[in-house]
C-alpha cells in the first residue's frame, strides 16, 4: 500500500521546531567519497583511529548499516557559545588553557540524538511505522559527505562543512531511512583561492586542499591519540589542552557565524577562561565531577594530565609551573611522567 510521504518542507519545519538550524535530504550514493576515503586510509592519515579502516566498507554503504535505506535526512545544529574573537583572544592569553569551543558545554551527542528521535517520531505520527535509524557520531557514517549532498554546505579545505550564511560552527546528525523522499541539491563550493585554514594550522596538518593528515592534527593529538604525543608537535600545541579551533577561527565564512541558542552548549565550570594552573590542580575526583556529561570526560584523567603537561611546558616557567611539573615527573603513570619530564627539560633549556 502506498503511503503519503511528508514533504521536505514539513520535515524542515519540524526540524527547526526541534532546534535544528537546517535540514536536507540526500541519497546514499557515496562512490566518489569511497575513492577519496580509500586513498586517505592508504596514506595512513587516520593514524591510530583503526576503526576508520576496519569499518570503511560499511561507512560508504548506508544501506548495509540500515537495510532498505535509500535516503538520509541530514541536520545541523549551531554550537558556538561565544563570539569568535573572544576565543581567539583567550588562545593567546598567558597562562590560559584552551579548550575547543564545542567541548565547553555538555556533550552534544545525547541532546542531538534525542531531538532526531523526536523528529522521527513526528514523521511516524503522520505516516505510520517506517524504517530508520538515528545517528550522531555513533556509527560509521560519512556525515560530512552526506550533509554536503543534502545541501547543508560544502566541505572546505580544512575538511569541515561550511555554510555560506552561517560558517562552520555546527554539529551534524542524521536519520537513515527507507522513505524515498525528494532530494536536495548540493551547494557550490566557495573556498576559491583562500588558504587561510592551511596557513594557520600550527602543525601543518592540512597537507593539501581538502586533505587532513590526522596524525599531525592537534585535535587528534590531544583527543584521539592514546599514547605519547610526538615531541616534534608538542611546542606547536601551545596551550591547547583539548582540540583546536584555529582553522575555523580564520575561515572568512565564519564572520557570519551565529551564537548557539542551546543552553546545554554554553560553557560550564568557567572552562572558556580557565587557567592552566587551576586545571592542573584538579584531583581525579574533581576532574570526574566537573567533566560529567562533557566531551572532556573521554580523555580520562591520565591523558588530561598529559595534555596539561605539554601546555605547561609551553607556558612561562614560573615557580608554580615548575613545581607542578616536578611533582608529575614522578607520577606512577608513565605517560604523565614522560610528558612532565619533557616540559621540565623545555623550561631548563629556555632558562639556560
Amino acid at each position: 500500500m502506498n503511503r503519503q510521504l511528508p514533504t521536505v518542507a514539513q520535515i524542515r519545519e519540524w526540524a527547526q521546531s526541534l532546534g535544528f538550524q537546517k535540514a536536507g535530504i540526500a541519497d546514499i550514493d557515496l562512490e566518489a567519497d569511497a575513492i577519496r576515503l580509500t586513498r586517505w586510509l592508504e596514506a595512513g592519515y587516520h593514524g591510530e583511529m583503526h576503526w576508520m579502516a576496519d569499518r570503511a566498507a560499511l561507512r560508504v554503504s548506508p544501506d548495509e548499516l540500515v537495510p532498505g535505506c535509500c535516503r538520509v535526512i541530514s541536520v545541523r545544529m549551531d554550537y558556538l557559545p561565544e563570539a569568535p574573537e573572544c576565543s581567539q583572544a583567550w588562545l593567546h592569553e598567558p597562562g590560559a588553557a584552551f579548550v575547543a569551543r564545542y567541548a565547553l558545554g555538555r556533550d552534544y551527542h545525547k541532546l542531538m540524538r534525542r531531538r532526531l528521535q523526536q523528529l522521527a517520531d513526528l514523521i511516524q505520527a503522520q505516516i505510520g511505522p517506517f524504517g530508520y535509524r538515528v545517528f550522531v557520531d555513533s556509527a560509521p557514517v560519512m556525515e560530512k559527505a552526506l550533509a554536503a549532498k543534502a545541501g547543508l554546505g560544502w566541505i572546505g579545505k580544512h575538511t569541515n562543512l561550511i555554510d555560506s550564511r552561517t560558517g562552520s560552527w555546527f554539529f551534524l546528525g542524521e536519520i537513515l531511512t527507507d522513505l524515498p523522499l525528494p532530494l536536495d541539491q548540493p551547494v557550490r563550493e566557495h573556498c576559491g583561492q583562500c588558504t587561510a585554514c592551511m596557513t594557520v594550522c600550527p602543525t601543518a596538518a592540512i597537507v593539501a586542499p581538502y586533505v587532513l593528515d590526522a596524525r599531525r592534527c592537534i585535535a587528534y593529538l590531544t583527543i584521539e591519540l592514546q599514547g605519547s604525543i610526538p615531541e616534534v608537535f608538542r611546542p606547536a600545541i601551545g596551550n591547547r589542552i583539548f582540540g583546536c579551533d584555529d582553522c575555523q577561527q580564520v575561515c572568512p565564512w565564519n564572520r557570519f557565524a551565529r551564537m548557539t541558542a542551546e543552553v546545554d552548549f554554553l560553557p560550564r565550570h568557567g572552562l572558556e577562561t580557565a587557567e592552566l594552573l587551576v586545571l592542573a590542580g584538579w584531583s581525579e575526583d574533581e576532574f570526574l565531577k566537573k567533566t560529567e556529561g562533557s566531551a572532556l570526560r573521554r580523555l580520562g584523567y591520565v591523558r588530561w594530565l598529559r595534555n596539561l603537561a605539554v601546555a605547561l611546558g609551553n607556558a612561562s616557567g614560573s615557580p608554580d609551573v615548575v613545581d607542578i611539573l616536578l611533582q608529575w615527573s614522578g607520577s606512577e603513570h608513565a605517560l604523565v611522567a614522560e610528558h612532565a619530564t619533557w616540559a621540565l627539560r623545555r623550561h631548563a633549556t629556555a632558562g639556560s
